[in-house]
């Protein structure tokens, strides 16, 4: 990844990361172990997607930029799909407490979305990338001096 890829990845990732210690703490407090076990793992889950999701994207925007909006638009779109899927497939897990994991889905996406998008605002990132190996060549004149 370029440098303004893993930039932007840690600025979503860390202030997500610190959300989700606060949910596990909090969760811990209100729910026990299982609380605090829930809001790790929704951490996890949150960091994961939407890790993956800014990857893809930011390789889409590389070798297809004609689709990143769509493209951006879909991953968001499958990305929220999927958080839904995990909400419903553990609503009844006796392995954490399932309030707090959805509650911590929820938070740490919300932490991830106005993270990444502070980072992209903040990026100094080029609409034109230069290249070097083309640009203006010297005319050629039929004249000699």
């Amino acid at each position: 990844m370029p440098s303004n890829d893993v930039r932007i990845l840690a600025q979503a990732a860390v202030p997500t990361a610190a959300v989700g210690a606060i949910a596990a703490v909090v969760g811990g407090v209100v729910a026990g172990g299982k609380g605090a076990i829930g809001a790790v793992v929704a951490t996890l889950v949150v960091v994961l997607f939407m890790g993956i999701g800014l990857y893809v994207l930011q390789r889409t925007a590389k070798s297809l930029p004609h689709l990143f909006q769509a493209m951006g638009l879909m991953l968001y779109a499958a990305q929220i799909l999927l958080l839904f899927v995990f909400v419903a497939a553990f609503k009844n897990t006796t392995l954490f407490h399932p309030k707090v994991f959805a509650i911590t889905l929820v938070v740490g996406t919300l932490a991830w979305i106005a993270a990444q998008t502070r980072a992209h605002m903040n990026a100094k990132i080029l609409y034109v990338e230069p290249d070097s190996t083309t640009g203006p060549k010297p005319e050629k004149s039929g004249h000699s001096s």
